[in-house]
């Protein structure tokens, strides 16, 4: 039992140490985000061909038809 008394304490004082730490800043801050010399623009990010951009197209028109003809 004095066991886990022992182990409440000092889990207390663990959490009063963390919060107080969080509440006053606490030490260096990391940096967050992408590393220095990167530019956000260089990424490419994924994008549609010209054949997929083709094909959504006749989807999206094939689509709107079946609607129009529902009267939606």
């Amino acid at each position: 039992m004095a066991e886990l008394k022992e182990e409440a304490d000092r889990l207390g004082r663990a959490i009063a140490a963390l919060l107080g730490s969080a509440l006053s800043g606490g030490g260096k801050k990391k940096s967050v985000g992408r590393p220095k010399g990167t530019a956000s623009k260089s990424r490419k990010r994924g994008g549609l061909t010209p054949e997929g951009r083709k094909r959504l197209s006749i989807a999206m028109k094939k689509r709107w038809a079946e609607r129009r003809k529902m009267g939606l």
